[in-house]
């Protein structure tokens, strides 16, 4: 079998520039049909659970990403001075986030920082506020590296 020449290859990607340029059909809008039922999309009240509410959820995730992939017996005992940082600090029609810092007690007897932010329907399938964390110094897969700055809003 022989190759097809380079004066046929360059027709043949003209010819497709050509269709693939042409419209198929007119483009229409949504009807009322699809933009009240399946375009919904989601839909954000901006309630986002207080800081002190993540806190529970933190010092359990802290303690089993800990135990099970660095194999340290770390355990967060306490928090304090937790207070917010900023709420929705975006343009309004993103996903809300609540941003939160606070200081964290160890078993090591060492106070860390620790950043975190609240997501309404950040949980799992969206159920539920999610949370995401970052404990100073023990960002130990640099998911949030350096010193935390991408917990940060």
């Amino acid at each position: 079998m022989r190759a097809p020449s380079p004066k046929l290859l360059r027709f043949a990607a003209m010819l497709g520039l050509m269709f693939g340029a042409l419209p198929l059909g007119e483009a229409r809008a949504a009807n009322g049909l699809e933009m009240n039922f399946w375009l919904s999309g989601p839909r954000y009240d901006g309630a986002v659970a207080d800081c002190d509410k993540a806190l529970p959820t933190i010092a359990t995730q802290f303690w089993e990403k800990e135990s099970a992939f660095w194999n340290s017996s770390l355990k967060i005992t306490g928090f304090s001075a937790v207070r917010e940082v900023a709420f929705r600090p975006w343009q309004s029609d993103n996903i809300p986030r609540r941003y939160c810092t606070g200081d964290a007690m160890l078993t090591d007897g060492k106070v860390r920082k620790v950043h975190f932010s609240i997501i309404e329907d950040g949980g799992f399938a969206a159920y539920g506020d999610g949370v995401e964390w970052c404990v100073v110094g023990l960002d130990r897969n640099w998911a949030y590296n350096p010193a935390c700055r991408a917990a940060k809003p």
